[in-house]
């Protein structure tokens, strides 16, 4: 948001709830507006019943919701008034290529520890799977060549029990966990500097926060913003008949889904750029396919042998 207001010469502000709470978050969104607001940037899942409740009092005020749809604190009814435009992404995407590239980076023992099983969570795990089953079928490596564990924390906080678990996965020999959910990555970094391991991140280009990071499972907010505000101004302040109530899904295609490439982050010694590269375009152009499917596990090559605990 301040990339693009400092670039259009635009006004903006940024609002930050006092409290972990719905509530809070309202008052939050009713103080920006308040003020003058005339479009309302909200990034993630815990903003959904907040928008829930404001779209219908505020009809003259537009609302960017990113990575989340309008519902019911109860889940009960999902509703997305005309004055809201929600983004989605296609995270099965970004978990395949995490997947892929630590395969072709010689990894054997993988696994993936999620926040919580809701749909963005299962998008990345099911995707990591299919990436790693892609690469190692590629490799041609033999039956049960690769070992997966599976699971998830049941929260998205760093705890001591996660910290625990994760210590008892790389002693067993893990080699690498995609950490995929709030600050879980904070518990599974600190159990893989202890043991020289490593960790693939989520989200956000996480390598500052630990040489143990080797890549991440990114989600460009950046373009998605620039996006979706570039129509909203270029419609005189209102979403167009494209945006307004509607949800899109972003991914490769609109590279909004990747992984790191710039040096800093690119931890890989045996994956290149260039390998990454060529699997990405052939991801974004629709030569691969990635199943989104949240419902079903996926069933990989006898080359996989996954243990699904959660």
């Amino acid at each position: 948001v301040k990339a693009f207001a400092e670039k259009n010469n635009i006004s903006y502000n940024y609002f930050r709830p006092l409290e972990d709470s719905t509530n809070s978050r309202i008052e939050s969104i009713k103080s920006a507006i308040d003020k003058g607001a005339k479009i309302v940037v909200c990034p993630g899942y815990l903003l959904e019943d907040a928008i829930y409740d404001v779209q219908d009092q505020y009809p003259n005020v537009a609302f960017l919701l990113l990575d989340g749809e309008p519902h019911s604190t109860d889940y009960s009814d999902y509703k997305t008034g005309p004055n809201v435009h929600c983004i989605l992404y296609k995270e099965e995407q970004g978990g395949y290529l995490a997947g892929y590239a630590a395969v072709k980076e010689g990894f054997r023992n993988l696994a993936f520890i999620g926040g919580i099983d809701v749909p963005a969570v299962i998008r990345f795990g099911y995707g990591y799977i299919q990436g790693i089953d892609a690469a190692a079928t590629e490799l041609d490596l033999g039956q049960g060549a690769v070992k997966v564990k599976y699971d998830y924390a049941g929260g998205f906080s760093a705890t001591d029990d996660l910290k625990s678990q994760m210590d008892s996965w790389y002693t067993s020999g893990t080699d690498v966990v995609f950490a995929c959910g709030g600050a879980i990555y904070l518990s599974v970094t600190k159990a893989a500097e202890e043991q020289n391991k490593k960790v693939i991140g989520v989200d956000s280009d996480q390598s500052s926060v630990s040489e143990t990071i080797i890549t991440s499972a990114l989600k460009d907010l950046t373009e998605s913003v620039n996006i979706a505000l570039t129509s909203f101004f270029d419609n005189g302040m209102k979403w167009d008949e494209a945006h307004s109530g509607k949800t899109i899904t972003l991914g490769a295609k609109e590279k909004t889904i990747g992984l790191p490439t710039n040096s800093s982050s690119w931890r890989f010694t045996t994956f290149t750029v260039e390998e990454y590269q060529n699997i990405f375009n052939k991801m974004a152009d629709g030569t691969i396919a990635v199943n989104d499917s949240t419902s079903t596990r996926p069933t990989p090559s006898n080359r996989l042998i996954v243990e699904f605990l959660g």
